[in-house]
């Protein structure tokens, strides 16, 4: 019998608020935040707010029914987004109606003639990339629709990635840590701290033939060792509170790109990233959000 999810969708109007937001929210059991562009989800029942800014977006989480029903969470829910001045829509989803939705919306991926990725009900590329990747998201983040994606990938067309060590950490979809083996990495270990993003990402690494990708379930970016290409796609929240650990997985050689945030994080980050010995190299700015990269030498 498949499982039930209970799906909540609602508008945030800053980056702020939305780490905020996550915060809250997994302190009630919600898992997988689907963060979207802010034109997006205006068809969920979810009304818009006005003057929405850069910082502004749209996301869906989720918890199991089973884990909803009988508790206060609707209740706790009420009092998080009266804090907010925010509305939300709640709405009883089945897993297998998941691919149903992402089939209907998903379009193919094109970053120039480097990375192309579909579905593997797309045909392939014409003209043909470089790289082409095969991505089933499921209730995870990472197919290179949003602009964070697909400038990470672009920053990665720059670097050397030839029997290299490569950590993905938030990997999502899996996406950039299979993109870094098909680039020529010897080893990469992809983490991430949610269940659903482990299970799609196993699935679409295996659906891409890849053989030199471990995944891992992790709770920080803590590990026993060293890369040499180090990959945070996540938000600025979640940067913040493991730059150390991001740091101690450096060696004289590494590369770091940081993205999931908005340009006006910019100026902070690279100085958090500067202070703990980062040295900032250059940055993709793409429609109001940012990847940066830095080396460690």
């Amino acid at each position: 019998m498949s499982k039930q999810y209970i799906q909540i969708a609602f508008h945030f109007t800053s980056q702020d608020q939305f780490d905020i937001l996550v915060a809250q929210l997994a302190d009630l059991g919600f898992d997988g935040f689907n963060e979207e562009e802010a034109s997006q989800g205006i068809n969920d029942g979810v009304e818009m707010s006005n003057g929405l800014g850069a910082g502004a977006g749209f996301c869906k989480t989720y918890i199991l029914l089973t884990d909803f029903e009988g508790q206060e969470i609707e209740k706790e829910l009420e009092i998080i987004f009266n804090q907010h001045h925010l509305t939300y829509s709640k709405s009883v989803i089945k897993e297998e109606n998941w691919n149903a939705v992402w089939e209907s919306n998903f379009e193919p991926v094109r970053v120039a003639n480097f990375v192309g990725i579909r579905a593997h009900f797309h045909p392939s590329f014409e003209p043909a990339v470089q790289y082409e990747i095969k991505i089933t998201p499921k209730m995870s983040f990472g197919t290179g629709h949003h602009a964070t994606t697909f400038s990470v990938i672009e920053l990665m067309e720059e670097i050397n990635f030839k029997e290299k060590s490569v950590y993905d950490f938030g990997t999502g979809t899996g996406i950039l840590a299979i993109l870094a083996e098909k680039l020529g990495a010897s080893s990469v270990l992809a983490v991430d701290n949610d269940d659903w993003c482990i299970e799609n990402a196993m699935e679409n690494i295996q659906n891409n033939d890849c053989q030199l990708i471990t995944i891992n379930k992790v709770e920080s970016a803590f590990q026993n060792k060293q890369f040499e290409i180090i990959l945070a796609n996540v938000n600025r929240h979640i940067i913040e509170a493991n730059m150390s650990e991001l740091t101690q997985l450096a060696s004289p050689v590494s590369i770091l790109v940081l993205s999931g945030l908005l340009i006006e994080d910019q100026v902070d980050m690279i100085q958090l990233a500067t202070e703990n010995g980062w040295h900032f190299q250059k940055a993709r700015p793409l429609n109001g959000w940012v990847s940066l990269l830095f080396n460690f030498s």
